[in-house]
Order: structure tokens, then sequence, then C-alpha cells
């Protein structure tokens, strides 16, 4: 006869830890040194209006830097909601469904801000 001593533990959910906790770091601090650049570009003097505001985004480095930004963004909300849709939406089909409506939504963001950056 087996004797099984402890509990068995079944294993499940998204065993990233370490990777997801890194991303989230990595992408907040992008994002906090983002927001740094843009305020020193608009504490620079002078009247603060459209074409100011335009010249901050009009050269090459600063569009890509913001496009990076807002991809480290989808990817800091991606493993955000989809952490809350694994730990508190426990029906599988229901949670596979609101990760897929997710991914679309992000993926739409992304597209939208491709647009506003460089106007296709």
């Amino acid at each position: 006869m087996a004797v099984n001593y402890g509990s068995k533990r079944l294993v499940v959910g998204a065993h990233y830890g370490l990777r997801d906790w890194l991303s989230q770091r990595v992408t907040a601090a992008l994002m906090a040194l983002f927001t740094l650049v843009l305020l020193v570009q608009l504490l620079l003097p002078g009247e603060l209006n459209y074409d100011r505001w335009s010249g901050i985004f009009a050269a090459q480095w600063m569009k890509l830097l913001t496009f990076v930004v807002v991809i480290a963004l989808l990817y800091h909300v991606w493993v955000g909601v989809r952490d809350i849709w694994m730990d508190y939406v426990k029906p599988v089909g229901v949670r596979l469904v609101l990760q897929v409506l997710t991914l679309v939504w992000l993926l739409g963001c992304a597209g939208w801000a491709v647009q506003v950056l460089w106007r296709l």
C-alpha cells in the first residue's frame, strides 16, 4: 500500500513569476524615463502651444521613443490584465474570451499609436 506524505499539489497557472515581475519593473522604468524627458521638454522656456507641442514630436528620435514607450505600456498592461483574468476569472472559456478581447484591444491601440505618430 502506497503512503502519501504531505498534500498533493496541483501546479497550475502562469508559471511566469520573475519574468513578469521584471518586465513590469522594466516597462515602468522606461515609462518613467519617458515622462521625465517629456517634462524637461515642456519646462523649457517658451509658450506652450500647438506648434511647440507638435515640435516636440516632430523629431524622428522622439517619435521612435514614443512608440517604444507605447509598446512598453501595452506590454505592461497585458501582463497586468492577464494576471487579473487568471486570478479572478475561473471558467476557462470566459477567461480565454477575455484574454483574446484584451489582446485585440491592445493591438488596436498599437495601430492607433502608429497612425497618430506617423500619420499613415
